[in-house]
Formats: C-alpha cells, sequence, structure tokens
C-alpha cells in the first residue's frame, strides 16, 4: 500500500467524526427532496427500539404520529376536564356571593359563609381582617375579627413566603393565633385578601389532615380574596 494511500485511511475516521448530528439536520432540512430521491434506502433503514430491537425508519416514524396524537387527545381531554371543573366553580363563587350579598348584617354574612364551608365537609371559613386597615377596634362587637399584622408575619414568611397562599398543616401556635376557638383542625387553606393581599386573611380548616397540601389549585381563593373585603365594607369602615 502506498503512502498516498495510508494517509487517506488515516483521515478517513476524522471526516467521519466531524460530521455531527447538528449538521446531518442541518442537511436533511436545507433538503427536503432527500428521502424522495433515496426512497429505496429510507425503506432499508433501522432505528433501534427499546423493546423490539430496531424497526423500520418508516415504521418509527409512524409510532411518533401515533403517540402525538395520543398526546393530544391526552391534553383536549384535560382542557375539557378543566373547563367543566370551571363551570361548577363559577356556578359555586356566584351562588355565595348572591348569598352574601343578601346578608342582613355582618353576624349573618360571616355566618353563611362559614355554613357554605361546612356544607363541603369542612370544619369551617373563617375571616381575620389585619387591625391596621380596618376599624374594628372597641366598642366594635367584632374586636375577635382583628389580627395584628406584627403577630401574623412571622407566620406568613414561614408559611407563605412571597406567595398569596398557604394550604398545608399549621402547628399548635399558629392555629391559635389565626383560630383561637378551631379544634380538631388538620390542616388549612390561607389566602391574603384584597388586590394586595394587605387586607386579612381567608382561613379555609379541615379535619382531614391531607385534605389542603401544596400544590393544590388556589383559583377559589383568588375569587374570594378579591370578592369578600368588598362585602365587609358594608359594615366595616376602612382606615
Amino acid at each position: 500500500m502506498s503512502d498516498i494511500e495510508d494517509r487517506t485511511l488515516d483521515t478517513q475516521p476524522a471526516l467521519l467524526t466531524a460530521l455531527n448530528d447538528a449538521q446531518v439536520a442541518e442537511y436533511l432540512l436545507q433538503n427536503p427532496d432527500f428521502f424522495i430521491r433515496n426512497a429505496r434506502m429510507a425503506e432499508q433503514m433501522r432505528v433501534p427500539h427499546a423493546v423490539r430491537g430496531s424497526v423500520s425508519l418508516v415504521e418509527w416514524h409512524m409510532v411518533r404520529q401515533r403517540n402525538h396524537i395520543h398526546d393530544l387527545e391526552e391534553e383536549i381531554t384535560l382542557l375539557m376536564e378543566q373547563a367543566s371543573a370551571n363551570e361548577v366553580l363559577f356556578s359555586r363563587l356566584l351562588a355565595l356571593q348572591g348569598d352574601l350579598a343578601a346578608a342582613g348584617s355582618l353576624q349573618e354574612l360571616l355566618l353563611r359563609f362559614h355554613r357554605w364551608a361546612r356544607s363541603f365537609g369542612l370544619v369551617g371559613a373563617n375571616v381575620r381582617l389585619f387591625s391596621d386597615k380596618w376599624r374594628i377596634g372597641a366598642p366594635s362587637d367584632f374586636t375577635h375579627l382583628a389580627l395584628a399584622r406584627n403577630d401574623f408575619e412571622p407566620l406568613r414568611i414561614q408559611r407563605m413566603g412571597s406567595q398569596n397562599h398557604y394550604l398545608g398543616s399549621l402547628n399548635g401556635p399558629e392555629l391559635l393565633l389565626l383560630l383561637p376557638q378551631a379544634k380538631q383542625v388538620a390542616s388549612v387553606a390561607l389566602s391574603l385578601m384584597g388586590k394586595n393581599g394587605d387586607l386579612g386573611l381567608v382561613i379555609f380548616s379541615s379535619r382531614d389532615g391531607q385534605h389542603y397540601q401544596p400544590g393544590m389549585g388556589t383559583t377559589m381563593l383568588d375569587q374570594l380574596a378579591l370578592l369578600l373585603p368588598t362585602l365587609l365594607e358594608r359594615w366595616i369602615e376602612r382606615q
């Protein structure tokens, strides 16, 4: 074998390794008729398969298409389920808003809100108002709704961080701060009220420790956090 042939053979591996996936992909994109011009080769090409060892390029493409269609069907089903759930949620909120708006007093509004929560098997629903935002000091009949922001701040930092909601469990001192009269509360959903989350707190409580967990949806909490302050202003003056 001549020196020229030796040098040619030595350079072939280098040329092969220099051709990477990106270059192959770019070539195929620039030559969309490649597989048409090389149809026989495309039919003979085999693609590794985890179960069957290998499949033809055409079959591999068909499997990918079937999987893609299956994923689209699952997405459509999920969207339909979410739309149905949102419709139910909207109906419940609309009914609650009408019921609370018809209350003749603040005490009646809070009682109706509490009963609404109990209809879902919860311990109840409560409202706490930041004392620097509402005029609920003595001689008001609703001083028990007041919550000092300084007292709440450590809990907010620990449980809520930068979020407006917290879903999960609370320890004894935290429950005593937010729900001093409550018993057998294993999990809660907390939501800061108002557009800026600075007016107070909506609290749902459950005896089931798994009922409220991090990662659950908060659409209803979002709506209630905006709705309740407007209704409360009928009886309590803002500062």
